[in-house]
């Protein structure tokens, strides 16, 4: 057949279809949408009036939510109503972490016909046991995937598994999802003819540092581009909440400590992820966490039972909510708000004005049905944090239970009370049995109508979302496609970019900076001490070059000799804390509690509070959780004399200092000891080395303060932004929100006076 008369036939639409790919087929609706479908799923096509539609429940009628002309409500409405309570249970279902393919064990494991994944024999691409199992059995649509070998067998995997689904059941797609994915490899090269396996970007926290919403705006975009051709319809981003308290473990994921630039880019992430209209184009936004997590006491993090409160010793709760209401709540598009909203696990602490419960914000009315859904008027998806709703069974473990304030509960009663607290849908479980008991010991309080009415409401909001995003017609891929477009080199430049505008320069002593001349660099190794991940996996010491050194010596010649050193040059991180928490306190008499330390050398914590404000567990036999008088320790005080030797061996030589960082940090300890000073969000190594030749100007801003002094940090309040004194540097420069240099000096613009001005107005 010829190519013309070819596409003449598919755009009358009176071409059943041609083959994409072998699992599926495309029918294209003259001036109406494409509908795709898999010819092995036994689904037919109906035609109405020389239109095609998909017969997803195969009754040889053409339903309302089989409709693409239809409105997404009408349609979310027809089909909830026609699920039973068992295929609703599914649906509010968020799977656990899926890597692909599944990793042979530990925590992503999974097995392919009953074998463990090999490879050269497995296919990367098939859908593993456990995966055929919650989609037929469990009815859970909703799939958090982790990492892709490569974008072509991510792209293999979706239309597995989008076929697997339009084969049981009503046909309801799989809504897949993804945590952040577009961070960098430090030691890759950027090259502006060259694609990559995804775009690298940096931090939020060095997005929040551009002070600029239209480049997130621009990520956004480009992600949800890269999203859809993986096949990922839903992103668990963005972290909204303000980090007022410096010690937060989660602070990097932020868009920093304040609320009204976390809402400029929480606004401008949401529009573009779910574009300014919903369709093909759009990825859901799930907007974490209400109503903030950046207030946890002494630092401490809520993914672990030892940080599960959040307090307000400053009155300043309602700061907390300005990104959600001011932004993420306000979109500039047609999609008006974020899709979704993830609740953290925090308790927020004597926060619940009506039933003044303190329990977990997914388990608490007033949070999620009174302040979010009632007097903000949020109707979309509300998603528990992964793990809520399981057991507690240890203080310091990542993978722990996190059902805070209601430790005493059963499963079943854990499910029941966040159901009716209003959460539509539980991160983390593949498993319905919960659910279902859940919902049959709510008919026995409620009655059947009122319960089913409850679950009903849920099932629409979760299938809404399915619908805006246009899976319903057509969820499959193209591989070639998705090829050439996650990570091709537009987007790539656009991350690198990015990169560039997001490096701020806090010290530039006698103009050390930019070297524009092929100078002599000296770079010291840097030691890094054995580690542990929050999996328990182990890292074992080393010591190496902490930068890609032929990227270094494309710009200046490189010797280990510091004595023939035109300048030195010295890559470190801020101070890695501590969770707060050590056992072997504990085993010592203590209460476990310790301090997180922002600084390098040993901090005892003399100006700690003698009393916590909160506290209390089922595995503790106390309620104060002060560590006051301990002392903390961080493994990397290496850095810290890496900077103090390098400067020794140097001695009135220029040394230029590059801080990574993830956290605020006491920039007393190194400061003097360096020339100039670099505060790097997690970039690529040209991008700094570009920086330092001359080929950018920095131009990036701090999105939070640097404290002076750890007592300093005590005594500030863990729920108010802008309330420490900064560290004072010896060009008399103050680390504080907004400040940053350009080669000329400091940066004083429209962004600095648009942000700032907020300080004093209201906010403590």
């Amino acid at each position: 057949m010829k190519k013309s008369i070819l596409t003449a036939l598919l755009l009358t639409g009176f071409v059943s279809a041609i083959a994409q790919e072998s699992v599926f087929k495309v029918i294209q609706n003259k001036g109406g949408k494409a509908i795709a479908y898999a010819p092995t799923s036994g689904v037919k096509i109906l035609t109405i009036n020389g239109l095609s539609f998909k017969d997803l429940n195969k009754n040889g009628k053409l339903d309302k939510y089989e409709d693409w002309r239809l409105a997404d409500d009408i349609r979310a409405k027809d089909l909830a109503s026609k699920l039973t309570v068992e295929q609703i249970a599914g649906l509010m279902l968020y799977s656990s972490h899926q890597s692909i393919p599944a990793r042979p064990g530990g925590y992503f494991a999974g097995t392919y016909g009953g074998k463990p994944f090999k490879a050269g024999e497995t296919d990367p691409s098939d859908l593993t046991d456990q995966q055929k199992k919650f989609l037929a059995e469990d009815n859970l649509r909703h799939v958090l995937i982790t990492t892709v070998q490569t974008p072509e067998i991510a792209a293999k995997w979706n239309n597995k598994m989008q076929a697997y689904c339009e084969s049981v059941g009503l046909g309801i797609p799989a809504n897949n999802s993804s945590d952040p994915r577009h961070g960098t490899k430090a030691r890759a090269e950027y090259d502006a003819a060259a694609g990559g396996e995804i775009s690298m970007w940096p931090s939020s926290l060095g997005m929040a540092a551009t002070f600029d919403p239209t480049l997130i705006q621009k990520f956004g975009r480009i992600a949800a581009t890269e999203y859809r051709a993986l096949g990922i319809t839903t992103a668990l981003s963005p972290q909204v909440d303000i980090a007022t308290e410096p010690r937060w473990g989660r602070f990097n994921g932020t868009f920093g400590e304040s609320p009204w630039l976390s809402a400029a880019m929480g606004k401008a992430y949401c529009d573009g992820f779910q574009s300014s209209v919903w369709g093909a184009k759009s990825v859901n936004a799930m907007v974490k966490h209400w109503p903030g997590g950046g207030a946890g006491e002494a630092g401490r993090d809520a993914h672990y039972a030892n940080g599960k409160f959040a307090v307000y010793p400053g009155n300043n709760f309602d700061a907390h909510l300005i990104p959600f209401t001011q932004g993420a709540f306000k979109l500039k598009g047609q999609t008006k708000m974020a899709s979704a909203i993830m609740p953290y696990y925090t308790i927020s602490w004597n926060q619940d004005k009506k039933n003044h419960e303190n329990v977990a914000n997914n388990y608490n009315k007033y949070m999620i049905t009174d302040l979010l859904r009632t007097k903000y008027g949020y109707d979309g998806v509300v998603c528990t944090d992964w793990s809520v709703v399981a057991l507690h069974k240890a203080m310091d473990s990542f993978l722990d239970g996190k059902a805070w304030g209601v430790e005493n509960l059963s499963l079943v009663e854990l499910h029941y009370k966040a159901l009716m607290a209003g959460v539509d849908q539980y991160g983390g479980n593949n498993n319905v049995k919960p659910v279902l008991e859940a919902y049959e010991m709510g008919v026995k309080e409620h009655g059947e109508a009122k319960m089913r009415a409850r679950m009903e409401q849920s099932a629409v909001r979760l299938l809404k979302n399915i619908f805006r995003v246009g899976v319903f017609e057509n969820p499959y891929l193209n591989t070639e496609e998705t090829k050439t477009i996650v990570g091709k080199p537009e987007f790539m430049k656009a991350g690198y970019d990015a990169q560039l505008k997001s490096i701020v320069m806090l010290k530039n002593q006698a103009k050390t900076l930019p070297i524009t001349t092929k100078k002599t660099v000296y770079v010291p190794k840097r030691f890094v001490a054995a580690s542990r991940n929050f999996l328990g996996m182990e890292t074992p010491a080393s010591e190496d070059y902490p930068v890609n050194l032929e990227i270094v010596k494309k710009h200046f010649n490189v010797t280990d000799n510091a004595e023939e050193a035109d300048f030195a040059l010295v890559f470190i991180e801020n101070p890695k804390a501590s969770i707060g928490y050590d056992k072997e306190d504990t085993k010592n008499g203590g209460n476990g509690y310790v301090p997180i330390s922002l600084q390098y050398s040993d901090y005892k914590a003399d100006d700690a509070r003698e009393v916590s404000i909160a506290g209390g567990d089922i595995l503790e036999n106390f309620t104060n959780r002060s560590y006051k008088g301990k002392t903390a320790k961080v493994p990397n005080i290496t850095d810290m004399q890496l900077v103090l030797n390098t400067k020794a061996k140097m001695k009135n030589k220029p040394v230029v200092v590059v801080v990574n960082t993830t956290n605020p940090m006491v920039f007393s300890e190194i400061e003097p000891s360096a020339s100039a000073i670099l505060l790097s969000f997690g970039v690529q190594d040209q991008a700094i080395i570009e920086t330092i030749a001359g080929k950018n100007e920095p131009s990036a801003l701090l999105p939070m303060q640097m404290p002076a002094n750890m007592s300093v940090v005590e005594k500030q309040a863990e729920d108010v932004p802008y309330d420490m004194t900064c560290h004072k540097d010896s060009e008399g420069n103050v680390y504080d929100f907004g400040f940053g240099l350009n080669w000329k000096g400091i940066i004083n613009d429209m962004r600095v006076t648009k942000y700032k001005i907020h300080i004093n107005k209201g906010l403590k």
